[in-house]
């Protein structure tokens, strides 16, 4: 960016994908870090944090950013691969800025920071944040929102100070359109304080969605600071199979007390699941997969599958039981792949078409037991069944990833993102390819996930 380029609102480069100089990309731009300098000069950029494709956050200094235009952002194309992690004196812009209440230095008025601004210093290489974007507080009955304004970084004070109780509403709207896993992975990489702080901003289901792919150390972080009945209300949000997850972590006492603040049929499958051991089927499956009576028509079981709610585990069979058919059901008649649901006509029965050749599993299958199953017959989730022959609940395949991959799969790059990058990169000489010590999330009962998440690139 030369020096008479506009300058960057920070809020606008949040996922924007960044190139290196032969038009690759290498990642995302998931925050910018700064450091905050004495009196009123503006804080110097230091660099970006980045997701590369193995969901690694990486440093990747200023100094090696050639261009920030046209919504990307192009390197040099030299990154050090060693994971990222904050230091004392830093401040992640997106992470920590965006809400603060700061002051207006002139009037002293206490005002909402919607936005900052970075540019590049006339004549040198480095980056200076100069301009913060707010609002003053709510006005009249006709103003609901108080009046926006941009302002010069020395006009405002209050960013080196903490405060409790800071907003995400902009920090929200920044990250509105990222995934459940990708957003579990902002949180999992901000403060604690502000972690918390944001986790409380989302509504319940996003709460929920969010919660099932955070490690269960930030799980018991976040419910820990929430009221017991917003706790309850997100437990019944989530999948009964994760909030069992979730409460296997806390003490017993504990587990039980949130469990009874649950509404009684939302909190009887979890008592059910926590009942099983964890590596077995029934310890891992879900009670809601899709089920129908034997009297129910192709038609009826394709509108169940176009659940957009369904996990596409889920969505790849249904499962033909007698009355009733919430788990556990009446007597078990078969299974039906989605794929023979498109082969026969709407008014045919669901009953004529079971197949009942596969034996299901019963609950306390061992986990090698269930993966050879789910292998040998090709299967993406697998009904389980209790000896007097009634539907449990079905387990598939990503909840037996879960219990199968490493503890720090989703940070490691052990799915092949990061070799990928280094291999296209081994030609070109300072890579920083080594990585550090790997974190962690996941979602198997009574495993704790590590949280160290390595030494802090050179900067």
């Amino acid at each position: 960016m030369s020096s008479g380029a506009p300058r960057v609102f920070i809020s606008h480069l949040s996922g924007v994908a960044v190139f290196d100089p032969n038009g690759d990309q290498v990642g995302r731009v998931r925050d910018v870090v700064a450091m905050l300098r004495p009196g009123a000069l503006p804080p110097r950029v230091l660099g970006l944090v980045v997701e590369v494709v193995s969901r690694r956050r990486i440093f990747l200094p200023m100094t090696r950013v050639t261009g920030v235009e046209s919504g990307q952002v192009i390197t040099t194309g030299v990154l050090n691969m060693r994971r990222f992690e904050q230091r004392p004196t830093e401040t992640l812009v997106l992470g920590e800025m965006l809400d603060r209440r700061v002051k207006l230095v002139e009037t002293g008025e206490e005002v909402t920071v919607l936005d900052v601004a970075m540019s590049r210093v006339p004549r040198g290489r480095d980056w200076i944040i100069d301009k913060v974007f707010v609002r003053r507080g709510k006005g009249g009955p006709l103003r609901r929102k108080g009046e926006t304004l941009t302002v010069d970084w020395s006009a405002v004070t209050g960013f080196s100070l903490p405060e409790e109780g800071q907003g995400a509403a902009n920090l929200l709207a920044t990250f509105e359109q990222l995934r459940p896993a990708d957003l579990a992975n902002v949180l999992h990489h901000l403060s604690s304080k502000r972690r918390v702080e944001v986790a409380a901003a989302l509504d319940d289901e996003r709460l929920a969605d969010v919660l099932e792919e955070l490690p269960e150390d930030d799980q018991v972080e976040i419910i820990g600071k929430l009221k017991d009945e917003r706790v309850a209300d997100v437990l019944e949000a989530m999948d009964p199979d994760d909030a069992a997850d979730l409460l296997s972590e806390l003490p017993d006492s504990e587990a039980e007390r949130l469990l009874g603040l649950m509404e009684p049929e939302e909190a009887e499958p979890v008592r059910r699941l926590l009942s099983y051991p964890e590596y077995t089927a029934g310890g891992m499956m879900t009670t809601e997969p899709i089920v129908l009576e034997p009297d129910e028509t192709v038609a009826d079981a394709l509108a169940r599958v176009r659940d957009p709610d369904l996990s596409p585990a889920l969505a790849a069979q249904v499962y033909v039981c007698r009355p009733p058919t919430e788990t556990p059901t009446g007597r078990y008649l078969g299974i039906i792949h989605f794929q023979r649901l498109l082969r026969d006509p709407p008014f045919t029965l669901v009953g004529a078409m079971v197949d009942d050749d596969l034996q299901p599993l019963p609950p306390d299958t061992p986990l090698p037991l269930v993966t050879s199953y789910l292998a040998t017959y090709n299967m993406v989730a697998a009904p389980v069944v209790d000896e007097d022959g009634h539907l449990l609940g079905s387990v598939t395949v990503d909840d037996v990833l879960d219990h199968l991959l490493p503890e720090d799969w989703r940070e490691s790059g052990v799915h092949g993102g990061e070799q990928f990058l280094n291999r296209r990169r081994s030609a070109g000489p300072g890579t920083g390819r080594e990585g550090g010590a790997p974190g962690g999330t996941g979602t198997a009962r009574g495993t704790r996930r590590p949280n160290d998440r390595g030494p802090a690139d050179a900067r």
